[in-house]
């Protein structure tokens, strides 16, 4: 198993900092097979949501996988509809019974839609019960962020926010780590839309280490002190994104990578969606 790096939260929760993404893995055995491989390759971090629908599938790749359910990080995320709905906390125990487990991890806003300061709220009881060993947010902005410290003695564990290349969000990144909040990227690798794989740069970076262009962003990411998340189905490309701790890349080719900064989300601006 591959040596991986780890983060302690401001709750003294560690956190692995390469994890499996699920967003848009069909439920059944794509996702079953998907977690299943990760833990099999020494991932230690799954991260779903409620809106992905698959975590039943992701609960039963963690029990096939035989890694015990303590040696294993798992996020999940409370949805929009929910949130509006203020029913934070049945909808968390509905995660669970979906996962088929008693606690997660790591339990986030996934968008801040309006309810989310009563979620908020709620969430503080769900992480007081043990039921959620950290709770955070996601796709916060600093003002977000701002707004919620004001009104609240929990300060989150996490922003789980997009970050790649092409769009690092450097700014906000330096504004959370200031406050002691944890980063983690969603769409590390410039998301479906982009082109950021076939990049000459990356390809060029690559070659010097012998890595792939996906595990030089994986590697960027990490020497950037944050959580990613990349996401696949396939089992070698699963294990590929994982091989990425027996090298460094040097301060010049952190400087290259950021340089391929556009300003251009991939996804949902925060302050302007409609979902």
């Amino acid at each position: 198993m591959a040596i991986q790096s780890t983060i302690m939260l401001n709750n003294g929760t560690v956190i692995p900092q390469v994890g499996l993404g699920v967003f848009q893995t069909p439920d059944g055995e794509t996702t079953v097979n998907a977690v299943e491989t990760a833990l099999a390759t020494g991932y230690r971090h799954i991260d779903t949501a409620m809106i992905y629908g698959n975590e039943a599938s992701v609960g039963e790749g963690i029990r096939r996988s035989g890694v015990p359910r303590g040696d294993i990080f798992l996020t999940t995320k409370l949805w929009n509809d929910d949130i509006r709905a203020r029913r934070t906390k049945e909808a968390f125990q509905e995660s669970l019974d979906r996962l088929g487990v008693d606690y997660v991890d790591l339990y986030l806003i996934h968008w801040p839609v309006d309810g989310w300061h009563e979620a908020w709220d709620a969430m503080q009881e769900i992480y007081a019960s043990g039921r959620a060993k950290a709770i955070g947010v996601s796709n916060f902005q600093k003002h977000h962020i701002d707004e919620l410290l004001a009104g609240s003695d929990v300060k989150p564990a996490v922003d789980q926010i997009e970050s790649s290349p092409q769009f690092t969000n450097q700014q906000l990144i330096d504004d959370l780590t200031g406050l002691g909040i944890a980063t983690e990227a969603w769409s590390p690798l410039g998301g479906t839309g982009g082109n950021l794989l076939s990049d000459p740069e990356l390809a060029r970076i690559g070659a010097e280490y012998g890595k792939s262009a996906a595990q030089v962003v994986i590697r960027w990411h990490i020497q950037r002190g944050i959580v990613v998340l990349p996401k696949s189905t396939h089992a070698e490309r699963i294990r590929q994104n994982f091989d990425v701790f027996d090298f460094e890349l040097s301060d010049a080719d952190m400087k290259a990578i950021n340089a391929l900064e556009t300003g251009r989300r991939n996804g949902a601006d925060p302050d302007n969606f409609d979902f």
